[in-house]
């Protein structure tokens, strides 16, 4: 088969298209006839050389896919060949096969196109693992995601929404804003221009916001303290602004607020499987329902990863950018 193949770490042009052995699927894996990936902000990680795959896993990037189930491994079952699918992925992604453990592996939703479905298992499962699972968002709550039209912003914005909660997003533009409130976003903030603890604050008569979702890490997290309401929850996801931060514990304290950062793709395969059912459980039928939809902004074949990157690294995209398997 061929893959996208990282010889050496650098920028988009590390990325090349290769061909590489066929992977086998072991015990209790499924061997997926790729259609589609999707570009996460951590194949950029590992293509500049700063987030190794874990011990096992796939060399290739690609946390993400949807296609067709070509074989079933020793001990597999509950699906069969031909099954159309979407999975969560330790990596391998970019390539035209892929083993996968039968525990992430998701049916397609009803109404959702089997390309387009490449955009759903890692945004879904982050979000609902952080924003639910610890966070524990409720009905009438207020949630802050930052980076509101990214693709684990639109799918945030869209699952809070279902479940009855306020949304606000913070975004570099007014057509990213726009994007934002027409998912169902309520409080619009432009980070290039507004403070976004003031902009909380006034939104919601001084309380703040009872969940933020954090994708920039150390920047933001002595203000994202600042916006928490009380009782508030912050689970942070990214590191886009930094790994070293201060934080202002009395603060913290006198909100009795929480703290939560996690990973997905290092995860115990234990770990993944639950937060697998508990999406399949939880937020397929809501896409079968088409009260939430993936947010696709293009796609390209996936012998062009190189541009691919480079439109998610210059930011100027709303959602997800796929990549199509020849």
């Amino acid at each position: 088969m061929h893959a996208i193949t990282i010889p050496e770490p650098g920028g988009p042009e590390a990325l090349v298209w290769d061909e590489v052995p066929d992977p086998v699927p072991g015990e209790g894996e499924v061997l997926v006839e790729v259609v589609a990936s999707a570009v996460n902000r951590a194949d950029i990680m590992q293509r500049q050389g700063f987030y190794d795959p874990p011990p096992g896993a796939s060399p290739y990037p690609g946390l993400e896919c949807s296609g067709r189930i070509a074989e079933l491994g020793p001990g597999v079952s509950g699906w069969a060949v031909g099954d159309e699918v979407c999975a969560l992925l330790a990596g391998g992604g970019y390539a035209q096969k892929v083993a996968v453990p039968a525990g992430q592996l998701l049916p397609v939703p009803e109404g959702v196109e089997l390309r387009q479905a490449a955009a759903l298992p890692e945004v879904v499962c982050t979000v609902w693992s952080n924003v639910f699972m610890v966070a524990h968002l409720r009905p009438a709550e207020t949630l802050l995601v930052h980076g509101g039209s990214s693709g684990i912003g639109t799918m945030a914005v869209q699952l809070a929404r279902a479940v009855g909660a306020r949304v606000a997003v913070t975004a570099g533009t007014k057509e990213k804003l726009d994007h934002c409130a027409r998912l169902g976003a309520d409080i619009l903030i432009n980070y290039r221009d507004q403070d976004f603890v003031a902009e909380i604050k006034q939104a919601t008569n001084g309380a703040g916001a009872d969940v933020i979702l954090d994708n920039m890490g150390a920047k933001y997290l002595n203000r994202n303290v600042q916006a928490l309401a009380v009782n508030g929850r912050l689970a942070i996801i990214g590191m886009q602004g930094g790994v070293r931060g201060e934080l202002d514990i009395a603060t913290l304290l006198g909100k009795r607020a929480a703290i939560s950062a996690t990973s997905l793709r290092a995860r115990p395969l234990s770990e993944k499987t639950a937060i697998v059912a508990a999406v399949r459980e939880h937020v397929w039928p809501l896409l079968t329902e088409g009260h939430v939809r993936p947010v696709v902004d293009r796609e390209l074949p996936m012998t062009q990863a190189a541009e691919a990157h480079r439109v998610v690294e210059e930011s100027g995209h709303i959602g997800k950018v796929l990549l199509v398997a020849p």
